[in-house]
Formats: C-alpha cells, structure tokens, sequence
C-alpha cells in the first residue's frame, strides 16, 4: 500500500458533524469504508479456502483465542471456515444498518436461526418461547425438536407466564410470515426479562424498523429475501451484541454453516440499494392493497401498519385458480425480489406446520401471500385483476371466463 493510499481518510459511521449518517448512505457506504484507502472502488471478492502462514505458533494462539471467545482473529484470515474477509465486509454493513455491534452470516436463514438455537442449548437452555406466525420451516424446527429443543406457542401476552427457569430464547416475528400480523416489539422485549429476544426482521428490514432499538438482542434475517434483493443468492444473517456473536461464530466454525464468498458479495451489492427498493415496492403495495380493499372478489386482506412491501389477501374464490392465472407475477415461495411473486402458504411455505396450528395461527386454506416487486402497479393489478376471475356465483362471467380461457390455452402457453 503507497503512503497516498494510506492517508486517504475512511468513511466513518458518523457524519463531520458527529451525526449518525442516513440509512440510505450507510446502505452505499457501510462495509466499503476502507476501499479508498486501498485504491479500490468496488469491493474485492475473496475466494479463498484457506491462507498460507509460516508462523504456526502465532496460528496455535490465534486459533486458542477463538476457541475461548469467538472473536475473530487479528491479522490475515486462517480458513474459509473460520472466517472470509468479503463475508465480514456484509457482517459490518448489517450491523451498521441494524444498529447493532456486530452480524454473523451463515449459508441460509435456516442456518441461521439453527446456530441461535445451538448456542442457546449448549447452555442447557433448551426451552424456547414462540409467537405464531411463524415462517413455516422456523415453526417445524422448533416444533419438531430436531435440535433438542422444546418450544412453548404463547401470544405476546402470555410471554411471561410461560418463561421457564430453562428458556433460552423468546422468538416472534413481526410483521409475521404469512398473515403480516405484528407485534409490539418494545412490549415483548419487556416481557422477556432476561430471556434474550430473538425477533426476525426479514420482512421489515432495517428500512422499516430496527428491532434492536426495541430491545431485541437478535436480529434474525434470511438474507435470501430483501438483502440479496434479485433471487439469486441464498444466506441469513443474526444481527447482535459482540458477546453473543462471538458464540455464533464458534458454532458456524464448528458446525460449517457458513456463507460462501460470492454470496457474501451478492448480499452486500444488495444492501446498497435496499432502502431504494424497499421504498418503491412498499409504494406500489400500497397501490395494490387499496384495490384489493375494493375488489368484491377479496374476502379480506392484510397489510402491516409500518408499511411494506408484502401483502396477503384471502379470495372468496379458489385462490389455486389465481395462481394458476397470473402471467405477469410470478407464482413461485421466497419474497424480497425485484420481481413480484405469489404463492399459497398453506400448499407450499406452510405445508410442514399442523393444519389446526397453521389455520389457528390465521394461515387460511384461501390465503394467498404476495412479495410486490419493481414492476409498474398498474401492470401487476391488471395481472391480478385477470387472475381472480369473475365472482363466486357469477355463472355468465364465469362461462364467458372459461371461454376466454380456452382461447388464451390454445394461444399461448401457461
């Protein structure tokens, strides 16, 4: 490094001010800090397994020091599955935008909540409390016990009552996966106690609410979905305090759950556009959702009070009809895309929860849960004004319908 490059200042978390800067420039900026320094622009993807080092005594104290704390090693990397420089440059850019001290990344959302989970247990804190909805998979892993753990479903009121002297973990996720439904994250950090609250944010994201400053000490995101932001990378991330980072690590060594180089560099290119992105389909589902609120084809439709992208709406039709009607929107699970997606919880992301568990939760067999993307919004709702046909009932609509829908099949494919 020449001394030009070493005395170009760094960005810094604040602005000359002393004020904290705006999510949207931390978003570009966070993780990128030490670039200009190095006389870079774009951030490097390292794509090493492993690094050469020839003092094995400094490599015997490194590797000692993580074992005791978790904290990553001063110095050049060790091995991929320790720790990957472009990964750790996503870690920092997360944190920054979820306030907290530190983010751990791992190989999926699933991965993710599995190291919480582990770390939690390894303590003999096996017992966890759980808010419905959940996303489907979280909600089969507590329920199915595949990690030892035993779980106790609660609402937010009954947090408290059901705390156990072996609870490791309080988990909710708020707006909830698929009803949208939240929660009042102060209120249930505050039920907790001294229960850590693990609260998952992937459907808010940072831009909509930061549930740290609520009082969660995790951040659950499967970055899959509105980090990544273009469906084409798979990762989660656990935004937390440096202790709790330092245990995550040890089991992401440990276990290998980690997230490869180029998805790390996937998901930090997606965080500099994610306000943007989140902004703008929030606005279209808003569009949407007051044109549902109208249609007499829609029984009922959900949208979170802070707003966002995500919208579900039950049909008094049958709603595997609309997904076999849309053209536009593409009918397919995951959310958080540039593209909009739709897809029928109770057939697909929800079909490992119990049926009574899924429909008490509110998981309808009519619900259908929509991820609003990038497209115009009159564009998806004449989309979608096709797909719910005509009303239940209506036997001229419905005949003129299965007509054009003739004409359609002979036209075109599905």
């Amino acid at each position: 490094m020449d001394s030009a490059a070493a005395s170009t200042p760094a960005y810094d978390a604040v602005r000359p001010s002393g004020a904290p800067r705006a999510l949207a420039t931390e978003a570009v900026h966070a993780g990128r800090d030490d670039l200009a320094r190095q006389g870079l622009h774009a951030p490097p993807i390292d794509l090493s397994t492993t690094y050469p080092s020839y003092d094995s005594r400094g490599e015997a104290a490194r590797i000692d020091a993580f074992a005791a704390t978790g904290a990553e090693p001063d110095g050049p990397p060790v091995y991929g599955r320790l720790g990957n420089p472009t990964v750790a440059r996503f870690e920092t850019a997360l944190a920054r935008l979820e306030g907290t001290e530190s983010a751990v990344a791992f190989a999926s959302g699933m991965a993710a909540l599995t190291a919480v989970l582990l770390a939690r247990a390894s303590t003999g804190l096996r017992h966890v409390v759980a808010v419905r909805p959940l996303y489907g998979c979280s909600d089969h892993l507590l329920t199915a016990g595949l990690l030892g753990t035993e779980v106790t479903w609660t609402d937010p009121a009954g947090i408290t009552d059901a705390l156990r002297p072996d609870t490791g973990l309080v988990m909710v996720e708020s707006p909830a996966n698929p009803t949208l439904a939240e929660v009042d994250l102060r209120a249930v950090a505050h039920a907790c106690g001294s229960v850590p609250l693990l609260a998952d944010n992937t459907f808010a994201t940072p831009v909509l609410q930061r549930p740290a400053e609520q009082g969660a000490r995790l951040v659950l995101h499967s970055a899959t979905k509105y980090l990544g932001g273009h469906g084409d990378v798979l990762g989660g991330v656990v935004a937390c305090d440096e202790e709790f980072a330092g245990v995550l690590r040890r089991v992401r060594f440990a276990t290998g759950g980690v997230l490869h180089p180029l998805a790390g560099y996937l998901l930090l290119r997606g965080l500099s556009t994610l306000p943007v992105r989140v902004r703008a389909a929030s606005a279209t589902a808003a569009d949407l959702v007051a044109r549902l609120r109208a249609d007499p084809r829609v029984a009922r439709v959900h949208h979170p009070r802070i707003g966002g992208a995500m919208i579900a709406f039950e049909t008094h039709g049958d709603p595997h009809e609309v997904i076999a009607g849309v053209r536009l929107i593409t009918p397919a699970v995951s959310l958080g895309s540039v593209d909009s997606l739709i897809q029928h919880p109770a057939s697909i992301s929800h079909r490992v929860v119990d049926a009574d568990d899924r429909r008490n939760a509110g998981v309808s067999d009519r619900l259908l849960r929509m991820s609003v993307g990038l497209e115009d919004a009159a564009d998806l709702w004449a989309d979608l004004d096709t797909a719910l046909g005509a009303l239940p009932g209506d036997a001229a609509a419905v005949g003129a319908a299965g007509a054009a829908g003739q004409v359609l099949a002979g036209g075109r494919p599905a």
